[in-house]
């Protein structure tokens, strides 16, 4: 069921991903500063990494259903692609200041790597 859910959200995240990029390419060049345009394809190209490693995830969890670190994984994945890719995006297109949202964001991308590496590490043992 987690493996559904989290493919599901891939997917999604997966096609907003492809759809904000072109969307950066073609609607918002010109439109916004570089540096501003710089901040959305970061949050872009974020956002279609870690859909890529939430994939990863949903497969391992097809192999590991049980583990709980690669289920965390998986949801701390997804809550950082909201808080970052999504803080950039509010900054950039509404010129929201989203204070600390940014770098816990971050901190939950990080936290989901150090939870995928230790579910690899105890399943593979």
């Amino acid at each position: 069921m987690m493996s559904r859910v989290l493919l599901m959200l891939a997917a999604f995240s997966g096609f907003t991903g492809v759809a904000l990029g072109a969307f950066a390419a073609h609607a918002l060049r010109g439109r916004l500063p570089e540096k501003m345009l710089g901040v959305f394809q970061t949050g872009v190209q974020y956002q279609l990494w870690h859909t890529a490693a939430l994939i990863g995830v949903a497969l391992l969890l097809l192999r590991w259903p049980q583990s709980t670190l690669f289920k965390v994984s998986g949801g701390l994945f997804v809550l950082g692609m909201v808080l970052f890719s999504g803080s950039l995006y509010l900054m950039t297109l509404a010129g929201l200041r989203v204070g600390i949202v940014t770098p816990i964001g971050g901190v939950c991308l990080l936290a989901a790597w150090l939870c995928f590496g230790l579910a690899a590490w105890r399943v593979t043992a």
